[in-house]
């Protein structure tokens, strides 16, 4: 528990309290936690400030001087954190019985995280790697099963633990990606082409930015000219190809 940032007393020092309470003598509540005595008036001077009341009051009379009692405050602190102890407990057999799905979640968020300034962010599992003397050719699958292809060197594939079964996460750059709306069997250079359709069309003062739904549920932008917008025609539901060369991919792994 902390109150404005300041440790206020975890298991240890509540355990000190309801040891006072059990004993009625801060001396004997020290010995039964292994504790000094100097140590235990340490940490009640510490939790009495931060709570701004006393939580133990001394007793007069008795043996050295009188015992020690919790006070009204202290006796709710002892009950109090023992409840929220028992919701915690709960709370993470709860998680215990969610593990998968919630491990899961936290690698999904952790991928979310990931801030960069590649417009198409994939990710995926190597399925292929074809080897060569300076470059490797890295096949990845995606959302959908959809393959894509990079061109990495060699030492990067080594760095970067890349292997069949690997998972990575491939960049892209909108600018890198050129749609074609009616190739006519036409033959390009480009490694990778990706058909979809249109889902957005967002027009800017020079370029527009074009959304195309992939087969699976994933998606691509692109962002060309408004005039090569106009002259393709790109509207919703306009079925395109989306095409980029293997080099412009670029692949990184999580750590």
């Amino acid at each position: 528990m902390t109150i404005d940032g300041q440790s206020f007393g975890g298991r240890g020092r509540v355990d000190l309290l309801a040891k006072i309470a059990e004993h009625g003598s801060i001396t004997h509540a020290a010995k039964s936690l292994k504790m000094s005595y100097k140590s235990a008036w340490e940490a009640i001077d510490t939790m009495n400030n931060l709570a701004g009341e006393p939580l133990v009051e001394r007793l007069a009379g008795g043996k050295g001087g009188g015992g020690t009692r919790l006070t009204n405050r202290g006796e709710q602190l002892v009950v109090n954190f023992k409840a929220i102890q028992q919701e915690h407990w709960r709370f993470i057999e709860h998680l215990g019985r969610q593990a998968k799905g919630m491990a899961d979640s936290f690698i999904l968020i952790r991928r979310m995280a990931v801030k960069t300034s590649a417009r198409n962010n994939f990710f995926g599992k190597v399925t292929k790697i074809s080897r060569g003397a300076v470059n490797d050719e890295v096949e990845l699958e995606i959302v959908g099963g959809i393959k894509i292809v990079s061109i990495v060197t060699c030492e990067s594939t080594k760095e970067l633990g890349l292997r069949v079964g690997a998972e990575a996460f491939a960049l892209i750059k909108a600018s890198q990606i050129i749609l074609v709306t009616d190739d006519k069997g036409a033959k390009f250079s480009a490694r990778n082409r990706l058909n979809g359709s249109v889902s957005r069309v967002q027009t800017g003062a020079v370029n527009t930015e074009v959304i195309v739904d992939l087969p699976g549920g994933g998606t691509v932008a692109a962002i060309v000219t408004n005039e090569s917008s106009k002259t393709l025609g790109l509207k919703k539901g306009k079925k395109v190809m989306a095409i980029f060369k293997a080099s412009s991919v670029i692949l990184g792994v999580y750590p």
